[in-house]
């Protein structure tokens, strides 16, 4: 027989019970399925460099590059990568002081929605595109001058566009549309400049050009006839923005005789790439590419037949 304390006990226990089936269940917390604003920052010296996220795309890499789709499909895998790649697409804002210099602009709307945050994370990172001085193209393919229009107008009001002459004289040529089988190419390429061939802002450079204190134009042609690196130097430190010079980090590391679709001149391709990561890798400065994994930016040594890439390490700016 229960003792009146148990009684009690037993009373309390149900009335708790009862309490808890009332009571409306807890939800967890919602996703919030959105990522941080893409945008980095470090300083090269006494510059301000801002690698900026224009977001990602997928893309077949077993079937782009230049390789067996089995081998390559291997190779990936060995990195917990699929097939088709989710590949970074990465423009570079450096502040000299006297000059906001933006190298690349993303894709805007040229290739989808998954592209195409370049402004967005340009504000994000406390700057605005009416800031911007000068805009230099690796080169003209829609995923790096994309960015430069919005509805068929310049996204970057005050900026002088610049880019290597033989880009120029190549992409937005009529007559070598009409001879091309790859039309969009220079179509988009045609659209992305033509606000600032209209308004007097777009000039065109030859060879290796000094632009500005401390940036210099690096011809790396291969990829496009065009095609510019361009070497950022400051207080004794460097940064060579590639632009295309690679796309696939997991793959052309290693290998870098492999290259991709996309290479108008595949031979010329792989020799640049060897060329321009030997020097790096030599001479120990930083390199910043469009389609490495963002912020894209980090240090070569060359490692059997191929290159270790060694990602810059995080800083707060402290």
């Amino acid at each position: 027989m229960k003792t009146v304390q148990q009684r009690t006990l037993s009373t309390l226990a149900a009335a708790a019970a009862a309490l808890c089936l009332a009571a409306p269940a807890f939800a967890a917390a919602p996703m919030a399925k959105t990522p941080a604003p893409g945008w980095s920052r470090m300083m090269l010296g006494q510059f301000e460099v801002t690698p900026l996220s224009d977001g990602t795309v997928d893309l077949p890499m077993d079937k782009e590059l230049a390789q067996d789709p089995n081998k390559t499909r291997d190779t990936l895998a060995r990195f917990h990568l699929k097939p088709m790649v989710e590949t970074s697409d990465n423009a570079y804002l450096v502040n000299t002081g006297s000059k906001l210099i933006l190298i690349d602009t993303g894709a805007g709307a040229f290739f989808g929605p998954t592209l195409g945050k370049l402004v967005a994370n340009m504000k994000a990172a406390g700057y605005s595109p009416e800031q911007v001085d000068e805009i230099y193209l690796t080169h003209f393919h829609g995923d790096h001058a994309g960015g430069l229009v919005k509805d068929s107008a310049a996204v970057f009001s005050k900026a002088i566009v610049r880019a290597n002459k033989l880009e120029s004289d190549h992409w937005l040529s009529k007559d070598k549309m009409d001879k091309s089988d790859d039309k969009d190419t220079f179509k988009g390429a045609q659209a992305a400049l033509g606000p600032y061939v209209k308004a007097g802002r777009f000039k065109p450079f030859e060879g290796s050009a000094q632009l500005v204190p401390g940036i210099r134009a690096n011809p790396s042609g291969g990829h496009t006839p065009g095609h510019t690196s361009y070497m950022v130097e400051s207080g004794g430190q460097k940064l060579l923005v590639i632009g295309d010079l690679i796309h696939v980090a997991a793959v052309q590391m290693a290998e870098p005789n492999v290259t991709i679709a996309y290479d108008s001149d595949q031979k010329a391709a792989a020799a640049t790439r060897r060329k321009e990561f030997d020097a790096a890798a030599k001479g120990g400065y930083l390199i910043g590419g469009a389609h490495l994994q963002f912020p894209g930016m980090g240090y070569l040594a060359t490692e059997g037949k191929g290159y270790k890439f060694t990602p810059v390490n995080f800083t707060q700016m402290r």
